[in-house]
């Protein structure tokens, strides 16, 4: 019988184990989608200083009994100025969205909604990132949908598209609905 050189033998299962990785990551449902370890968790707590004369929200608001989003967003983020029509035709459908500007200056955020409008219910500022950080946010915009129980359901990396909206997130608060 012949035997395989250690030589030959570590190469070979190195790649073995990056081809399985690599399998692995692409067996998921929607590999562009970035997985969080805290979907079906309780969201983190909400730690955010007052932003202007908008209503604050806490860790409370999300255990309400109804779903809500919540939509962590900049005005230097572009992407944040493309999903905004987007947050303003969820908010005037009803869907409560609390809003937690991330590492941004005050008064830029609060001339970006003047500019664009305000489609939060409450929203905060995380200027420093900490809660971001606990969130594990990797960057903005990123939108969690949060059960009446105040568990996250589903999180969303990137813009919230008409795309987005139709596929992803009215199917997760349909489901989140109990529907």
């Amino acid at each position: 019988m012949a035997r395989i050189r250690p030589m030959i033998a570590v190469p070979l299962l190195a790649f073995v184990a990056v081809a399985v990785m690599f399998w692995l990551g692409m067996a998921r449902e929607n590999p562009d989608e970035l997985p969080s370890v805290l979907t079906g968790k309780q969201a983190p707590g909400v730690a955010l200083t007052r932003l202007g004369e908008a209503p604050p929200f806490d860790g409370a608001d999300l255990r309400d009994g109804e779903i809500a989003l919540v939509n962590f967003w900049a005005s230097w983020c572009v992407p944040c100025r493309v999903e905004h029509p987007n947050l303003e035709k969820l908010a005037g459908e009803g869907v409560t969205i609390y809003g937690v500007n991330y590492k941004d200056k005050p008064a830029d955020a609060l001339g970006f909604l003047d500019e664009l409008g305000n489609p939060f219910a409450a929203i905060g500022a995380d200027e420093q990132g900490k809660m971001g950080l606990e969130w594990g946010v990797y960057g903005v915009p990123e939108t969690f949908l949060i059960d009446g129980q105040g568990r996250i359901v589903m999180r969303h990396a990137g813009p919230i598209t008409q795309r987005v909206i139709d596929n992803t997130l009215r199917p997760a608060m349909e489901r989140a609905r109990g529907g």
